[in-house]
């Protein structure tokens, strides 16, 4: 995060995360409504998509993008699991950063971890367990014409923990 610094102001309420920077009159934060309302007006994405998305099984941040790549940082709690599915539009590649991943790729069931990877290429049906105590962190490489969280065929409800 980047250094702020006010000089010769009172009163003001400052909120900085990943993706955005607040400054308000305290006397006025009440009218951040405004804010989002400006927002949806000039169809901007910023009320809606967030640098850190939380899930039941983690969370995941958006380190970076471009045209037809993005790119994940993803922690999985322990003992949790993505719920099985395929993407059409993706490939997706797999590097787990610390801790032990158990991944099911098509048929294929085997287990990485640290500095390990793995490729899931569209259209591959695959899930991942987190079978460890402590967190599961990995970066998710995704490539392909269309990157959206909408592109996700589920194929079982369950999506958090391991029973």
């Amino acid at each position: 995060k980047s250094f702020i610094s006010t000089i010769g102001v009172n009163n003001l309420v400052i909120v900085q995360t990943a993706d955005a920077l607040l400054v308000s009159d305290k006397d006025s934060v009440q009218d951040v409504k405004k804010v989002v309302d400006y927002l949806k007006a000039n169809n901007r994405n910023e009320h809606k998509k967030h640098l850190e998305v939380f899930r039941p099984w983690g969370k995941f941040s958006v380190i970076h993008s471009g045209d037809n790549y993005l790119v994940k940082r993803i922690t999985v709690k322990p003992g949790a699991k993505f719920a099985a599915q395929m993407h059409l539009h993706r490939a997706e590649h797999w590097i787990v950063v610390s801790g032990t991943a158990c991944i099911t790729k098509g048929e294929e069931i085997f287990t990485i971890s640290e500095n390990e990877s793995t490729f899931i290429p569209a259209n591959t049906v695959h899930t991942l367990k987190n079978p460890a105590t402590i967190p599961l962190e990995l970066i998710e490489i995704q490539s392909g014409t269309y990157l959206a969280e909408d592109d996700i065929i589920r194929l079982e409800k369950h999506s958090g923990y391991l029973e």
